[in-house]
């Protein structure tokens, strides 16, 4: 039974995340420890008050979480590559989908978002990480290209990826991450909804 409302939803999220199977990453046979927490985008304030509560609910439980929200990544990466201020500057009088094509070459997900969330986990212990931001930096940075290339960067550890939208999963169509719940990103295969795992 899938939880419906925000605050059963918050229980269930702490349940499966505090509990050894999860933690442990059993049952997954061989497959990537991803996983999709997809919720309604009219809902991100309340969701993100009760990811809060459940960061401090899961430490006390003595479960460290390490959160990377991809837009403080990217804005961190542009200001380290000293580019910050030049992509402030263009985008007024750019062309949007000129900007848009920029942004992408300097945030590509295999060349410089992996590797930095790569860096970022290894200076850190933690038990689960979590993945957030997924909507602001669309559509510079897609979601399923971002999953594609931690594959091989967030291993040996969960991950829960916050995802404004819907998660389709289909026998016949696969999977697919539908942003906003209108934008159908490329299909992604590998990671389970959150909200279908068992406590």
């Amino acid at each position: 039974m899938i939880p419906k409302t925000l605050p059963e939803q918050e229980e269930h999220l702490f349940a499966v995340l505090s509990g050894r199977r999860f933690l442990q990453m059993e049952g997954l046979s061989n497959e990537v420890p991803f996983f999709i927490y997809p919720y309604p985008p009219a809902d991100a304030l309340g969701v993100a008050a009760a990811k809060k509560r459940i960061k401090n609910r899961l430490a006390g439980a003595g479960v460290t979480v390490f959160e990377i929200n991809l837009y403080d990544l990217s804005v961190e990466l542009l200001k380290e590559r000293g580019v910050w201020d030049r992509v402030l500057a263009v985008e007024p009088e750019q062309d949007k989908a000129d900007f848009g094509e920029m942004l992408q070459g300097m945030l590509d997900p295999q060349l410089h978002i992996a590797p930095a969330i790569r860096d970022r986990l290894a200076q850190v212990e933690f038990d689960i990480f979590f993945l957030t931001g997924i909507g602001e930096v669309f559509p510079y940075i897609r979601s399923h290209n971002v999953l594609n290339n931690l594959q091989s960067v967030v291993t040996g550890k969960p991950m829960l990826m916050f995802f404004p939208g819907r998660y389709e999963q289909s026998d016949t169509l696969g999977s697919s991450l539908v942003l906003f719940g209108r934008l159908k990103d490329d299909q992604y295969y590998r990671a389970k909804n959150i909200l279908e795992q068992e406590a």
